[in-house]
């Protein structure tokens, strides 16, 4: 299929802004049904307002079910399930290919 180039209005600052033929291709390789609604600034604009107010994650202590290291994760764990340190996590998990 080729692609375009077309104008679309940001739905945030009401400019118009150009989505590439080749941005077209990468949203149809991904699977992505929606063009996007903003332009490129008032996405990064975006990006940056929730990265700065998400502040630090909160971490929890645990004990590694595995090896008995301590370490932290960002979640808070569960009794009912164990927990492991990056190291056992990793080794115990499926290799992906």
């Amino acid at each position: 299929m080729a692609f375009e180039d077309k104008t679309l209005v940001c739905k945030e600052c009401g400019n118009n802004f150009v989505f590439t033929s080749g941005e077209q291709e990468f949203y149809a390789e991904k699977g992505f049904e929606n063009e996007p609604a903003r332009c490129r600034d008032c996405r990064d604009k975006r990006r940056r307002s929730r990265d700065e107010s998400s502040g630090e994650r909160q971490m929890f202590h645990v004990v590694c079910a595995e090896c008995g290291k301590d370490t932290e994760v960002p979640f808070e764990p569960k009794t009912d399930r164990p927990v492991y340190c990056r190291d056992c996590f990793t080794a115990k998990r499926p290799a992906r290919f």
